[in-house]
């Protein structure tokens, strides 16, 4: 099932209207290391893990070395975790991560590449930085030593409205190219889930992050 879903969604998930290679990552929370390797024997390069303790025990069995991403919300002292194993870090959602990843890549010297998290629907459960102070945001970590932004990262709300997420997905890429246009690093807007990547890289998004839709649904006793 693994392999069938894989080669589906990179069949499907190719290329988006703007002429951009579309990067899937795979989503392996409550993955196991088996299902994981299929994932990428079959085609997959890029997974992320969205807690700290689970990246840590899977780490040395990830065969074909894929590129790693950390999707999940981070606590600044689990930073010392990832550092130096992470490629892409996708939910910086507050300044003072930005500092420390800063810091604690200086004394290693180690630069990390990073994505800042916007929380485009404005919703109270999600983190990350407002629209309105985004481009703030973005000029003072831009500054920082041993970071790199490299794009934007954001979650559509969680709805039927079809219409709003047009309307969010469109301003979000809007922003990315605003940045873009004065920023040579920036390079991804990572958006799209299982549940909404279609309309995601309909609208402009060039990297997503499923786990459902290659894995099928997660078993959370395990």
């Amino acid at each position: 099932m693994i392999e069938l879903n894989v080669k589906k969604l990179l069949s499907e998930a190719n290329f988006n209207p703007f002429g951009e290679k579309v990067t899937v990552v795979a989503a392996v929370k409550l993955q196991d290391v088996q299902s994981i390797n299929k994932a990428i024997a079959a085609g997959i390069t890029d997974i992320g893990d969205n807690h700290v303790q689970e990246f840590k025990s899977k780490y040395d069995f990830i065969e074909g070395n894929p590129r790693r991403h950390f999707i999940g919300h981070l606590q600044t002292n689990k930073i010392k975790y990832l550092l130096g194993r992470t490629d892409l870090y996708h939910s910086v959602d507050r300044l003072n991560l930005a500092e420390e990843l800063s810091l604690r890549g200086q004394n290693a010297g180690i630069t990390s590449e990073i994505l800042l998290q916007v929380n485009i629907g404005d919703e109270t459960s999600k983190s990350g930085f407002s629209y309105g102070e985004i481009l703030s945001a973005y000029e003072k970590i831009a500054v920082l030593p041993s970071v790199k932004i490299k794009g934007l990262m954001a979650m559509l709300p969680f709805t039927d409205d079809e219409h709003l997420l047009k309307k969010l997905a469109v301003k979000m890429r809007k922003l990315y190219d605003r940045l873009k246009d004065c920023d040579k690093n920036i390079e991804y807007l990572s958006m799209g889930m299982s549940g909404d990547w279609k309309l995601c890289v309909q609208y402009g998004s060039n990297m997503i992050r499923v786990g459902t839709s290659i894995f099928g649904e997660r078993n959370y006793n395990n």
